[in-house]
């Protein structure tokens, strides 16, 4: 599963499951096909068992898809909510500077190693400009 993106996500962050949707027909033995939203018009309609996961209807195990945000391009946006840590870390001969970030989804929360360059590039508001090192 590594390097695979879901919604736009690696899989670390991303939701392993989206519905419940209603089945419309079995295919064979192993396969159904689902009746899906507009919004996922571009997946094929017909899964694999492993792929699917029984609803026991439990609310608070459903992730209502309209709460995820999906966009045109199939993904949707976390956003970091703090630093929590930070490290460096010697590679032969240069320091590589880590911070440890606290994102916040609509469906996971969940903490990361990030390079501390790419986050203060993307989210310089995490970062006080007044920090001293020390």
């Amino acid at each position: 599963m590594k390097g695979v993106m879901r919604f736009g996500m690696k899989w670390k962050l991303s939701p392993k499951y989206v519905g419940p949707y209603k089945i419309l027909k079995r295919i064979g033995k192993v396969a159904y096909e689902l009746e899906l939203p507009a919004d996922l018009a571009a997946l094929y309609l017909v899964f694999h068992i492993p792929l699917l996961k029984n609803c026991v209807g439990d609310p608070a195990s459903v992730l209502p898809l309209e709460s995820v945000a999906v966009k045109d391009n199939l993904s949707y946006e976390v956003v970091p909510v703090k630093i929590l840590d930070r490290q460096v870390r010697r590679l032969r001969n240069k320091k590589v500077s880590s911070v440890k970030v606290w994102w916040r989804s609509p469906s996971v929360e969940g903490a990361t190693w990030e390079a501390e360059a790419a986050m203060k590039a993307k989210y310089p508001h995490l970062f006080p400009s007044d920090s001293t090192p020390g």
